[in-house]
């Protein structure tokens, strides 16, 4: 009879300290995510074609209204029309983005926002839980929060993975979370643990290369830090207009290939036929490869790669970075030798 009262005993102590540890953790975890809405935004840009959401998810890393967010083509825009999470409107400009990381920073004219420090960014191990902020489904409009999800990072994998005949240029490591994160207009949010610490960027909907399934995964800050940092100091920038456009300028018809047909307003320059013979035949340069740097500037069209031959000399040379498959090639073309 003892015996029975004390494992009784016992069991309600441990129910009930059982219940105080999970009002401690909702407690903990309503007061991060009342912190966190404030600092982000949900991104309305091209698109609104069948599989071409209009809409994806970003968040602030500076007082001076710096957004992170996913490259994508809703980026692709003359107007990127921002969100916030007390529903106010306000029009984005793209500074700059690295297609290798598949990340952008947008820039919004407002002063003393909340925002997540990047100093104190920090990294997750495999168990971690972890909390997910987007606009997943665009279900989020005006002043209503963006989803949170909760789960945990199920593992540290090497990213190799791809969309359709798209492969994904980023190849590094990413945190495999175990919460169904990574749904259409989730691209750019933000990934936190319990205390609001940003741990990564939600990345786009892809599936792994190899088993075809569907992955839900962050991009780990640590990885981004010194792009944005680039970006924010003008080094990586989205800026191609003509300058100082020589009397004979380069063209790609003179290195001996043509881009695809420019049909919508920011057409991706993929290589559409090379010239046998030709200088760029003979650098290597090959149909379907996709042009993402002319000179050392980013280009995410067609019209941003002629506008980039317009600024070169044909006497000069030509610094090509393209994308072929998950891999990156620089060239150096060349007319007179």
């Amino acid at each position: 009879m003892i015996r029975a009262l004390f494992l009784f005993l016992v069991l309600q102590m441990l129910t009930v300290s059982a219940e105080s540890f999970a009002q401690t953790r909702s407690t903990i975890i309503n007061r991060t995510v009342s912190q966190t809405l404030p600092k982000t935004v949900k991104i309305v840009g091209s698109g609104g074609f069948r599989g071409l959401e209009a809409y994806q998810s970003g968040f602030l890393i500076s007082n001076e209204g710096h957004i992170l967010t996913a490259w994508s083509y809703v980026l692709d825009s003359d107007v990127i029309t921002l969100t916030m999470n007390d529903g106010t409107k306000r029009e984005a400009q793209l500074m700059g983005f690295d297609p290798r990381l598949d990340i952008a920073v947008l820039k919004i004219d407002v002063a003393d926002t909340p925002h997540f420090n990047l100093e104190v960014a920090t990294t997750a191990s495999v168990g971690d839980r972890i909390l997910a902020f987007s606009n997943l489904y665009g279900v989020a409009t005006g002043n209503e929060p963006v989803s949170v999800q909760q789960g945990f990072v199920s593992a540290k994998i090497q990213l190799s993975a791809r969309r359709g005949a798209y492969q994904s240029p980023y190849q590094d490591d990413a945190y495999l979370l175990d919460a169904m994160t990574n749904n259409p207009g989730a691209a750019g949010g933000a990934l936190t643990d319990l205390q609001g610490r940003l741990v990564g960027m939600l990345g786009k909907e892809l599936r792994d290369s190899k088993t075809g399934a569907w992955l839900n995964f962050a991009l780990p800050m640590e990885k981004l830090m010194d792009a944005i940092k680039r970006i924010r100091a003008g080094e990586i920038t989205s800026n191609s207009d003509v300058i100082d456009r020589p009397t004979e300028p380069i063209s790609a018809a003179l290195l001996g290939f043509s881009l695809v047909a420019d049909i919508v307003q920011k057409t991706p320059p993929f290589i559409d036929r090379v010239v046998v013979g030709s200088v760029a035949a003979k650098i290597g340069v090959r149909p379907d490869d996709l042009i993402i740097e002319v000179n050392g500037q980013m280009t995410a069209s067609v019209k941003d790669v002629l506008k980039q031959f317009q600024r070169t000399d044909r006497d000069g040379s030509v610094d090509l970075t393209v994308q072929r498959g998950n891999r990156f090639i620089d060239m150096k073309l060349r007319l007179v030798e």
